[in-house]
């Protein structure tokens, strides 16, 4: 499936620019809520100063309660008020406007008591709904030497509200102009040292899947040193390692096919050599009686060859199919196929108990089993099996550790060094001369395939290998 490039706003680029955005919005939120609660009590704070230098008139003139006509609304209009409250010594005195009439409700705001949480409900409260209240600040007379001289004034909210929202938009712009250069410059960081070589990797991805055998497109390494530079680094190994398996498995396969061909028109050409020499066989001249055993033998070991090059070529191409087998009646017809069921000097013993079900693939089981059970015929046979008693065993054993394993022993020499060495590798672990060794690789491949393995054991006298198999093969 084809991989398109992200879209604009999908990107890893425009996400990071937006989440620096809001973060940085976040964090200006935080800092304007206290900020905006400030500016509200520094201005309540400025109308009580003025409210109380009006006040302060009082003190001067001989009857408060008769003031100048006029004064009183001069001095209400200096400090921005409607009225002003003046307490001291048990006694009150008022300041109000003419034509002044008094709200029958008002929003009181004592500056004696404030704390965080009371100056930012506050200054959110004057903000959302002080469009027609009147405030009442209260607060104390300073340097008039009476600890209780308390000062009240009555001033609109409106004023406050319009210069608390000029305040919120010029920290509004502020935080916009904040928000987005610092935003812009770890955006530029950020983008060239990590969004850009992640799409320099993501294309070559890309790129090196569609052609894998175009060199070109393996990526260059890089002096970085951290995890991308590794992630670089380890990817242009990788392409490396793959393109030289995908040209090696194409020449692999070229001459697979080549050898294929071969095979198939040299088994043709032995197979009728063969009839020739059954004929050459049959007779009466003692020259050719002689000769005769060793070229059928050389000829089946060639026509063998050629078909287990075959066979291994094919072996293994489809999964197994599992079905419920019953494991003793497979094991004596592989013993069967493998030549030593009825044999004359080799002793068979199947010590598979009869109740064992496998859920396995019959016909790759018995082809693992017959390889096995052949091989030990084979190195019985070679190794002088008049002088002995030879014998071949095949058990079944669940292990406590987990599993089950189906074990084929001989009693024979074992195996030599070098097929020891070579254990499992095609064209080169073969136990006895003119042998192929695909036995071997062909039996622990379709074991991996059961999901199990095939392990060699060593014995003080002969070969054993174990057929392990997972728990969940038992039906």
């Amino acid at each position: 499936m084809q991989q398109s490039k992200p879209k604009l706003l999908s990107s890893l680029s425009s996400k990071l620019m937006a989440v620096i955005i809001i973060v940085i919005l976040l964090v200006e939120v935080v800092i304007y809520l206290p900020s905006v609660a400030n500016f509200r009590v520094s201005w309540l704070n400025d109308k009580l100063a003025t409210g109380a230098v009006a006040a302060r008139v009082l003190d001067v003139v001989p009857d408060a309660m008769n003031l100048p006509e006029g004064l009183a609304d001069r001095l209400l209009d200096s400090s921005g008020a409607l009225a002003i409250v003046y307490r001291r010594d048990g006694q009150s005195q008022l300041i109000a406007h003419s034509a002044i009439n008094m709200p029958s409700s008002v929003i009181s705001a004592d500056m004696r008591k404030q704390n965080p949480f009371t100056m930012i409900s506050g200054a959110l409260e004057t903000l959302f709904l002080g469009s027609n209240r009147v405030q009442r600040i209260i607060g104390i007379v300073q340097g008039q030497g009476q600890e209780n001289a308390i000062i009240e004034v009555l001033v609109s909210e409106q004023p406050l509200r319009k210069a608390m929202f000029g305040y919120s938009k010029n920290i509004l712009i502020l935080s916009l102009i904040v928000a987005f250069i610092p935003s812009l410059i770890i955006f530029l960081f950020i983008n060239k040292v990590f969004i850009a070589p992640i799409n320099y990797l993501t294309n070559n991805m890309i790129a090196y899947r569609k052609a894998p055998e175009n060199a070109a497109l393996i990526i260059e390494k890089t002096r970085r040193k951290d995890e991308i530079g590794i992630a670089i680094t380890e990817l242009a190994a990788m392409e490396t390692d793959l393109y030289s398996m995908l040209k090696q498995r194409r020449h692999l396969a070229d001459l697979g096919m080549a050898v294929a061909k071969i095979n198939h028109d040299l088994r043709n050409m032995l197979a009728s050599v063969q009839m020739l020499s059954d004929q050459v066989a049959i007779l009466d001249d003692p020259k050719v009686q002689h000769l005769a055993p060793r070229l059928v033998h050389s000829l089946d070991k060639a026509i063998n060859f050629a078909q287990s090059v075959i066979e291994h070529g094919q072996q293994n191409s489809t999964p197994p199919k599992l079905q419920p087998v019953d494991l003793a009646a497979l094991v004596n017809e592989s013993a069967i196929d493998a030549g030593v069921y009825s044999h004359t000097d080799i002793k068979y013993k199947n010590l598979v108990p009869d109740d064992i079900i496998l859920k396995v693939d019959p016909e790759q089981m018995s082809r693992i089993m017959v390889n096995l059970i052949k091989n030990a015929t084979q190195a019985l046979e070679a190794s002088g099996i008049r002088s002995k008693k030879p014998e071949i065993k095949v058990e079944y054993e669940e292990r406590k550790g987990g599993g089950l394993a189906i074990m084929i022993s001989d009693n024979g020499p074992g195996l030599p060094p070098r097929a020891k060495q070579n254990l499992f590798v095609a064209f080169e672990g073969s136990a006895r001369a003119g042998g192929v060794g695909l036995g071997l690789t062909i039996a622990r491949e379709l074991s991996e395939a059961h999901g199990g393995k095939l392990e060699y054991i060593e014995l003080e006298k002969g070969t054993r290998f174990d057929i392990c198999l997972p728990l969940s093969s038992i039906f």
